[in-house]
């Protein structure tokens, strides 16, 4: 037996949901299939991870009715960014105040956001949640496609939507290729305690074999993260907590006081993705399938939802005019919208790793250079914060 919806999403992650969320409003039927059980979605465990939103995501929040449902006594402003390199004096700085906004973003916990997104939809008549459910396979019928599962039944839909992961198995079932870049590297994350105030500065620290972050969170606590070698990572899981303790309080050269480790410690490998097409017959990637960042400029999670934004409005359009949302014309406008910015965004990113991650001595005199430019050629610095925050109108943006 078949059944059919206008909407097919394969994947319920923070991408998938926010695009549910994005067709509340809309006269669609919508289907989100996850391979996790619900209590996974319904109530998503921390994992170390803080998600910096930018304006322009606060405002697609907002639109969402998202934002309301965050617990918002942990959510903390972000009010200035320093970009230090390795020993030497070389620092580039950022500061809300330096325009007319409030904060250069905001960090909210990942689970936060997972479990207000999955909160809109529980809210929505139009849109069914099928969990502990694997696609196979998308077949494309020309007036629309066939959605294969792994138990042999299938769901027709108008536009089948994929937001499986950086390592989607459907985008590769469905032709579309995609650049990927391994950075042999592993992000070690955790919440840490301070005995002094962060006072809401974001510190990004390229130390000589390893790279430094910190995102402050509420109080005095912030979101430590360490990227080394894949083949240190599991030496740093497997440090004691005291040592742990003692090695992060000194690479941050004492600045924060003692720093304790008050949360587990996660690790994510570093793989970059970038989808070489978003788009097939009457089907779209979004969210990591259609590119996945490297998490240096923390701009992952944005472009997803910008990504998600520009399908649905180009939808909902197509759905107030009685024209066919799966139509190629629609998907290739989605395309045209979104997918420069993402290249531009995706390569540029791929190019400040490589430069600050390069110990060689040549490159490292390179980038004590462009952090000096940088940081005393006001022009460059508005232009980066701008694109750092959305705060502003970019000609790229459809908003």
């Amino acid at each position: 037996m078949q059944t059919a919806y206008d909407i097919v999403i394969i994947g319920g992650g923070p991408a998938g949901l926010s695009f549910a969320c994005s067709m509340i409003e809309a006269d669609v039927k919508v289907l989100v299939v996850e391979k996790s059980n619900i209590d996974a979605i319904a109530n998503p465990q921390t994992d170390g991870r803080e998600i910096a939103l930018t304006h322009l995501s606060l405002k697609i929040l907002k639109k969402l009715g998202v934002w309301d449902l965050i617990d918002h006594a942990q959510v903390a402003p972000l009010r200035e960014a320093k970009v230090f390199d390795g020993d030497s004096p070389s620092l580039l700085n950022f500061k809300s105040d330096d325009s007319s906004i409030e904060a250069l973003g905001y960090l909210v916990p990942n689970y936060q956001v997972r479990k207000a997104l999955y909160q809109r939809v529980q809210q929505a008549d139009n849109i069914t949640l099928m969990t502990e459910a694997m696609v196979d396979n998308v077949e494309y019928l020309e007036d629309h496609s066939a959605v294969l599962f792994a138990d042999d039944t299938t769901i027709n839909a108008k536009l089948v939507i994929a937001a499986d992961s950086r390592f989607s198995n459907i985008r590769r079932k469905v032709g579309i290729p995609a650049l990927m870049k391994d950075f042999s590297k592993v992000m070690i994350v955790t919440k840490m305690e301070h005995e002094n105030t962060h006072n809401n500065i974001a510190l990004e620290c390229f130390d000589y074999g390893q790279t430094l972050a910190l995102l402050p969170m509420v109080g005095n606590a912030s979101s430590v993260i360490l990227t080394v070698s894949t083949n240190k990572a599991q030496a740093m899981l497997d440090m004691s907590e005291a040592d742990f303790n003692a090695k992060i309080t000194k690479d941050f050269r004492g600045e924060l006081g003692q720093m304790t480790q008050s949360g587990e410690r996660h690790s994510y490998p570093l793989v970059a993705v970038h989808a070489q097409t978003f788009i097939a017959d009457r089907f779209a990637l979004i969210g990591d399938a259609a590119v996945g960042m490297h998490p240096v400029t923390a701009h992952g999670f944005n472009l997803g939802l910008r990504g998600q934004d520009i399908l649905a409005t180009l939808i909902k359009e197509a759905c107030a005019h009685g024209q066919d949302i799966g139509s190629a014309s629609l998907l290739k406008l989605f395309e045209k919208k979104h997918i420069n910015l993402t290249r531009l965004m995706f390569f540029g990113t791929n190019s400040i790793v490589a430069l600050f991650t390069n110990d060689a001595p040549v490159i490292k005199q390179v980038r004590r250079f462009v952090l000096k430019f940088a940081e005393h050629f006001p022009p460059i610095k508005y232009l980066i914060s701008n694109h750092l925050t959305e705060a502003k109108k970019n000609k790229f943006l459809p908003f």
